[in-house]
C-alpha cells in the first residue's frame, strides 16, 4: 500500500535533512512511492540536490497478498530461506528485489561517479542492499536484524 509518512516521521526527517544538509550530497534517488518521495523531497528541499524516482527502488511486490493479512503471507513461505526464490502470485522474491536493486545501484554508481548519492528505498530492499555489498550469503542476511526507522541514513563509501 502507498501510505503517506506520519507526522511523527516527519519530524524525524526533517531532523535529518538538516544534519545532511552539509553533506554535499548532489542528487536523490527515491523510490516512487508516496512515503519515500515525501522524505525525499524535504530532504531535496533541505540540501538542494536534484531528485530522482525509480521505480525499481521500490519495496517488495507482495503480488496476491498485497493489503491482506501478512499472515497468510508468512503462512506462504515454509522457511526464511525460501523467499530467496518462491514469490508469490504476482509477486516477487527476495531474489528479485536483489536482482533489482543491485541492478539500479550499479547504474547510478556507473552514470554518477564522484558524486555523493542518497537512495531513499525501503526496508526489504535496503537490507538486501546491505548483504549485497557486504558478501552475505541469502543464509547470512537472515540472521541479521535490520530495521530502517524514519529518518535513519547510513553512509556506504567506496
Amino acid at each position: 500500500m502507498d501510505l503517506p509518512i506520519t507526522e511523527n516521521a516527519k519530524i524525524k526527517i526533517q531532523k535529518t535533512a538538516l544534519e545532511l544538509k552539509n553533506k554535499n550530497i548532489d542528487i536523490i534517488y527515491a523510490s516512487d512511492y508516496l512515503r519515500t518521495k515525501q522524505t525525499a523531497e524535504i530532504v531535496s528541499k533541505q540540501t538542494g540536490a536534484e531528485l530522482i524516482l525509480d521505480e525499481r527502488l521500490r519495496d517488495i511486490n507482495f503480488g496476491i497478498f498485497s493489503g491482506g493479512d501478512s499472515r497468510n503471507f508468512q503462512d506462504y513461505f515454509s522457511s526464511g530461506i525460501e523467499r530467496f526464490s518462491k514469490k508469490p502470485l504476482e509477486g516477487e522474491s527476495w531474489g528479485d528485489v536483489k536482482e533489482r536493486i543491485t541492478k539500479v545501484v550499479a547504474e547510478i554508481d556507473e552514470k554518477y561517479k564522484n558524486k555523493t548519492i542518497l537512495i531513499v528505498t525501503h526496508g526489504d530492499p535496503f537490507w538486501l542492499l546491505i548483504g549485497i555489498l557486504k558478501g552475505l550469503s541469502d543464509k547470512d542476511l537472515l540472521d541479521i536484524d535490520f530495521y530502517l526507522k524514519p529518518g535513519q541514513y547510513f553512509v556506504i563509501d567506496k
